[in-house]
């Protein structure tokens, strides 16, 4: 998975610019299916340098969070159309909900088995569900597409955060791994402290909070409700001993009745994984939390707050912050572009322009 933060923007593509990006696109698509293998292809999509440069040379503002949704789209018509066997699902806002149906009627297309199906379905869920709950950055997710092929995938999502002007991107490829820092790289430009339950060193953080889930009524004892109806958890029951913690030791977590529901479901339903956890209904990211908490004041497990951020994508890592980019991957990623707008079948105004705005995008 790969991070990006970007700007807000507001409004919509133009109308004369869409069907422009979505004829690029297709091209674009053509050259790189005969230089390159579809796992290969969704590995580039999944870098977020490399999609930057694809949207810049589409001729979409490149830093804006209406890169992602309108690059996507344009890319998922594009793939539609020109048959290389890799399509897209999703999408922005009610489109995103249709991304399960997308991916089952295309998965037909190409042949894909019911088991590849079903495990594809899974990643879609899993990745969403991390994004939103186990990596808690206080962005909330509006975008989600997923890219696939018989052979890979790829997933480009997008959340929004109400306390701040940007946007956040994430890009996921074809990983088994979703619980330990399944990022390849991070690109952000804000550096927040998040519940970060994906750490590499989080192992004993998600087993405790499994180990609190299966045994909720010995974990969580409730005595005290707020004034609007809302249950607060303020002590720790171990060994069926009730334990007083003082306020600072122990902040509020504000669970509602449906909260607590689900927290009971859970209980009962026993997950034997921290995926099982992340996937069962209902086990948002209060849940999340509540159990990250309580399974630390149980267990002693150390929490996670680290974000996964490795360089800033507005200073684009050349000068070292947070980290250096990969000068060569990022070489790599304008010339690999830049070939494939030279050899695609287009007039040469429209390739002058493209190679001129991948130019400017990479200086």
């Amino acid at each position: 998975m790969k991070i990006v933060d970007l700007p807000l923007h507001g409004g919509s593509c133009p109308r004369w610019l869409y069907p422009r990006m979505e004829k690029l696109a297709e091209q674009i698509f053509i050259i790189l299916d005969m230089e390159y293998k579809d796992k290969e292809i969704l590995e580039r999509l999944s870098d977020p340098l490399w999609f930057q440069a694809l949207a810049c040379a589409l001729g979409f503002d490149w830093h804006s969070s209406g890169t992602t949704t309108t690059t996507t789209a344009a890319v998922k018509e594009a793939l539609q159309k020109i048959n290389i066997g890799i399509y897209g699902a999703g999408g922005k806002g009610k489109t995103s909900r249709k991304t399960l149906d997308d991916i089952k009627s295309n998965a037909e297309k190409i042949n894909i088995s019911e088991k590849q199906t079903q495990k594809m379905l899974r990643s879609s869920k899993l990745a969403a569900k991390v994004d939103t709950s186990a990596l808690q950055d206080g962005f909330s997710l509006y975008h989600h597409t997923f890219f696939f092929s018989k052979n890979s995938w790829a997933v480009i999502q997008q959340g929004m955060q109400q306390s701040s002007p940007f946007a956040r991107r994430y890009h996921w490829n074809d990983t088994e791994n979703f619980l330990s820092e399944p990022h390849k790289a991070v690109c952000c430009d804000q550096i927040v402290n998040p519940l970060n339950m994906v750490a590499k060193d989080g192992r004993e953080a998600r087993k405790a909070s499994i180990d609190v889930a299966e045994d909720f009524s010995h974990y969580f004892y409730l005595i005290k409700k707020e004034d609007k109806g809302q249950t607060t958890l303020f002590d720790f029951d171990k060994n069926n001993k009730v334990i007083k913690f003082r306020q600072e030791h122990f902040p509020k977590i504000p669970l509602s009745h449906q909260n607590l529901q689900t927290l009971k479901q859970i209980s009962e339903y026993k997950p034997e994984s921290y995926e099982e956890l992340l996937l069962f209904k209902g086990a948002g990211p209060k849940i999340i939390r509540s159990l990250a908490l309580v399974s630390e004041l149980a267990f002693g497990t150390e929490l996670s707050w680290k974000d996964p951020v490795k360089f800033s994508f507005a200073h684009g890592g050349k000068d070292g912050f947070p980290y250096f980019v990969d000068t060569k991957q990022y070489d790599e990623s304008i010339e690999t572009l830049a070939q494939a707008v030279k050899s695609a079948k287009l007039k040469e105004k429209d390739k002058f322009f493209a190679l001129k705005r991948l130019r400017r995008f990479a200086s």
